[in-house]
């Protein structure tokens, strides 16, 4: 009985203009798990997407789906798929519901089962009104949900998402997280590439982290997160701080009359920070990450790889 979803070993893609895309890229995703890959553009990100999902070849390699080897069943494998692409590729003039019934009939599903499918879908994505709409006639997050329905239609094993939340507002890129935390939870193994390690951290319990075509960590999010040694926050306060002393308990400086910077070490909490500066009668009324946590992640990780 195999455990993983997923095992990608030792996968290579070189072009024909000799850039080499993969470079002995393996990871495995177990069942169950909901797997973040992070990295920067042009990391291999989408390629290595793109070779798991057969629409571009490998050079080398082996990748097994749920036990299934893609190379000698090709068909069995990829019935156990779904994909969201990055890119919006509906078709502008078919409905929503022409679409699924139309993905469905792509699976080989009754005509019965595939209309109770796509009415679940649509429902859970909240599209259930729209149904008879033409796509070109939704918003961006509507067809980014669109398009999540469509990779369910045939209740896929494992569900790759390839930047899935690009473009969509804080609002529908929220709503998005906790449908997809829901599917993970019933059973759905999740493979997901963002750019932002935020919403990796919501969602993931393992991440994997590739540049240049190479897979630079692997493991659980928590001990990844657990790498930055000091994070830096900047505060808007309520009240001036102009005249008042800043306490020496922290290294923080400031900035204006109400924005502060803080050095935060990991062995402090976020949550102590703010009963600190309230034990001052300093109220916080927003507070933000100064630097995008996941360049930092990266930076460090990359110091790290050029001194073994």
């Amino acid at each position: 009985m195999y455990s993983s979803a997923l095992e990608v070993n030792h996968l290579t893609k070189i072009y024909k203009n000799g850039f080499t895309a993969l470079n002995d890229v393996s990871l495995t995703i177990q069942q169950g798990d909901f797997f973040s890959l992070l990295g920067p553009n042009g990391a291999g990100k989408t390629t290595l997407i793109g070779v798991i999902t057969t629409l571009i070849k490998k050079t080398s390699g082996t990748i097994t789906i749920y036990g299934h080897d893609l190379a000698q069943e090709e068909f069995v494998a990829k019935q156990i798929l779904g994909v969201v692409p990055q890119e919006i590729n509906l078709p502008a003039f078919e409905t929503c519901w022409q679409i699924l019934i139309n993905q469905a009939g792509y699976h080989g599903i009754p005509v019965k089962a595939a209309k109770e499918s796509a009415e679940q879908c649509l429902r859970q994505l909240f599209l259930w009104d729209k149904r008879d709409s033409q796509t070109i006639a939704l918003s961006g997050g509507m067809k980014r949900r669109l398009m999540i329905a469509r990779a369910l239609i045939h209740q896929p094993k494992l569900l790759i998402l390839d930047e899935p939340t690009a473009g969509v507002d804080i609002e529908i890129r929220r709503s998005m997280w906790q449908f997809l935390s829901e599917l993970n939870r019933n059973g759905t193994t999740i493979l997901l590439t963002t750019h932002y390690l935020e919403e990796a951290e919501n969602l993931c319990n393992k991440v994997a982290l590739i540049n240049l075509g190479k897979i630079q960590y692997q493991g659980e999010m928590k001990q990844f997160i657990s790498q930055l040694e000091v994070e830096t926050f900047v505060l808007q306060i309520a009240e001036s701080l102009t005249g008042l002393p800043l306490p020496t308990t922290w290294n923080w400086r400031l900035v204006n009359s109400q924005t502060i910077e803080v050095d935060l070490p990991k062995e402090k909490t976020i949550s102590e920070l703010i009963e600190f500066l309230h034990s001052k009668n300093i109220t916080v009324i927003r507070l933000t990450n100064k630097f995008n946590r996941l360049e930092e992640l990266f930076i460090n990780l990359t110091k790290q790889v050029a001194h073994v």
